[in-house]
């Protein structure tokens, strides 16, 4: 997952590009009104039809590319979107994991100590039966626990 906010305003930049021609070609267009001069009613309807004509030409012609622009836009916006909620994924696994203080293992109740990787009721039941704990390495040295479940569980308990 990677975000190439160049490429995104890359897309914008082309986007921006072929509405302006558009618009600049609508403008050019109206520019006929001037151009026939005149004011009594056939001029006026000819400058119209001109105008029409011009303007249509013009939309037909850019369509194909405000189409694949348009298509582009909403591709950038739907990855910028999935990045961004991946980003927010990420902040919050970030913040739950330095969130969670230690575990006194002299006054956490069984639930507490369940709730630690790799404990079970059993084991939560044998640490309290073993209490006080001077270290928390005490649950290896009383043999409460084996040093690989003391390893998964170090970070996440105290001894106070």
């Amino acid at each position: 997952m990677t975000f190439d906010v160049h490429s995104r305003w890359s897309n914008l930049a082309r986007l921006t590009c072929v509405t302006t021609a558009v618009f600049a070609s609508l403008l050019i267009a109206g520019c006929g009104y001037f151009q026939l001069g005149g004011s009594d009613a056939a001029a006026q309807k000819a400058r119209d039809e001109k105008t029409r004509e011009e303007v249509a030409k013009a939309t037909e012609n850019a369509k194909p590319a405000l189409q694949e622009a348009g298509r582009k836009v909403g591709e950038a916006a739907k990855t910028a979107a999935e990045d961004a909620k991946a980003a927010a994924e990420g902040v919050k696994e970030g913040w739950d994991r330095g969130s969670h203080p230690a575990v006194n293992i002299n006054s956490a109740s069984e639930t507490d100590l369940v709730a630690l990787p790799g404990i079970t009721p059993r084991d939560a039941r044998r640490i309290i039966a073993n209490r006080p704990y001077a270290d928390k390495h005490d649950l290896v040295s009383k043999s409460v626990l084996t040093e690989d479940q003391y390893q998964n569980i170090r970070g996440g308990v105290a001894a106070k």
